[in-house]
């Protein structure tokens, strides 16, 4: 199968079983994991109360349960950030096999300009760009951990190719 070749469903580039594609805004129906969705993210963070408050105004989460070292965030559609800070030496290595970073997306464009101007006017605010139908903005948390929303979702537009962003660490 060349590089272009885009797999019969069911099917990764390998050849091995891959999550189900979305055509029209229809997922094709899977035999595993049926209406399996992210939850929650665990995020290690170097200040606990500095990063409460920017994922707090930053994507409007509340603030559920915390204690001295942890608190959990949770959004309107109830996803959970649980956030645990690790002291303000605290390394994020990039590049390591794991998550590197969540995308969020915006309810609505209004909604990514607000997240883009309170990045920027913390000082964390890397870069804004437009591909692919839809707009990401880019930036840092308290921690210094990369920071990504985009809009629209990807319900609302889906993504015709791999983002160049995730080959730039």
């Amino acid at each position: 199968m060349g590089p272009e070749t885009v797999p019969p469903a069911g099917q990764s580039l390998s050849g091995t079983e891959r999550a189900p594609r979305v055509a029209n805004g229809e997922r094709e129906a899977t035999a595993t994991a049926p209406g399996a969705r992210l939850a929650s993210a665990v995020m290690f963070v170097r200040d606990l109360d500095s990063s409460v408050s920017f994922y707090r105004e930053l994507l409007g989460m509340t603030v559920t349960v915390a204690d001295n070292t942890a608190a959990l965030l949770v959004s309107a559609d109830g996803f959970q950030l649980y956030v645990r800070s690790m002291g303000p030496n605290a390394a994020h290595a990039l590049g390591g096999v794991g998550v590197q970073y969540v995308i969020w997306t915006a309810p609505d464009l209004e909604g990514l300009r607000r997240c883009e101007r309170l990045l920027r006017d913390g000082g964390g605010h890397v870069r804004t760009r437009t591909a692919d139908g839809f707009t990401l903005v880019e930036g840092r948390d308290p921690s210094d951990v990369p920071v990504v929303l985009t809009y629209p979702r990807p319900d609302q537009a889906m993504r015709h190719e791999i983002m160049a962003r995730i080959y730039e660490w």
